[in-house]
């Protein structure tokens, strides 16, 4: 989703999380019982119902500076205040500053896209998309499971790239990594790399495990 160019730099509430990338256009389920984001979302919710969402790295103490707006689309009070909240990605932003930190964090972010390219990325995109699916198939045969795929996995190279992106659980580095660029083609050959290297993984394991079984 875009934003007006009058909005291209404004004041934010951020809302820092461990280990968790969100990625534009997809969703992020919240439960929020910390008395500050209890306050944060009584606030979004009397206006634009927005707020970003930063990875927050415990190691190094501090968030990301590239994080992604989350547009709060469901919610749900419970008796004791708490709030059951689903989100869906908007558009990425940087953090140009803080304005403040009490009771929540609030910044001014720019939002930040990827650059237009004359490229064909269509073929790339389909690779990265049967790679994908690879990896869950060789997945699910180790595992004895069953993964039904959505059946609407975005087409569109960007929006693949972000939505490959959000699948790599626990690898919340390289999703913020990933997150952080501002090139399509460059995050699509990243996921390549990643994909190609998981998909040969889990081939060799698959081998060791139909000869073990023989």
């Amino acid at each position: 989703m875009a934003f007006p160019s009058s909005l291209a730099v404004r004041e934010l509430p951020l809302f820092p999380l461990p280990e968790v990338v969100l990625f534009p256009n997809c969703p992020l389920p919240l439960h929020i019982f910390e008395f500050r984001y209890r306050i944060m979302m009584n606030t979004i919710l009397e206006s634009d119902h927005r707020f970003g969402v930063l990875m927050w790295d415990p190691e190094q103490g501090q968030a990301a500076a590239v994080g992604c707006c989350a547009e709060v689309i469901r919610y749900e009070r419970l008796p004791d205040d708490r709030m059951m909240v689903l989100c869906l990605g908007q558009q990425r932003f940087r953090v140009l500053d803080y304005v403040r930190d009490k009771p929540y964090r609030v910044g001014l972010v720019e939002w930040i896209g990827d650059t237009s390219t004359q490229t064909d990325l269509q073929p790339l995109a389909s690779d990265v998309k049967q790679l994908f699916k690879d990896v869950v198939g060789l997945s699910d045969k180790l595992t004895d499971q069953e993964t039904e795929l959505p059946d609407d996995i975005p087409e569109q190279a960007t929006q693949l790239s972000y939505w490959v992106a959000s699948k790599f659980h626990g690898a919340a580095p390289e999703q913020q990594a990933l997150l952080e660029m501002q090139d399509t083609q460059l995050r699509l050959e990243r996921e390549t790399e990643i994909l190609t290297s998981t998909r040969n993984h889990l081939a060799a394991r698959t081998v060791l495990k139909d000869t073990l079984n023989s």
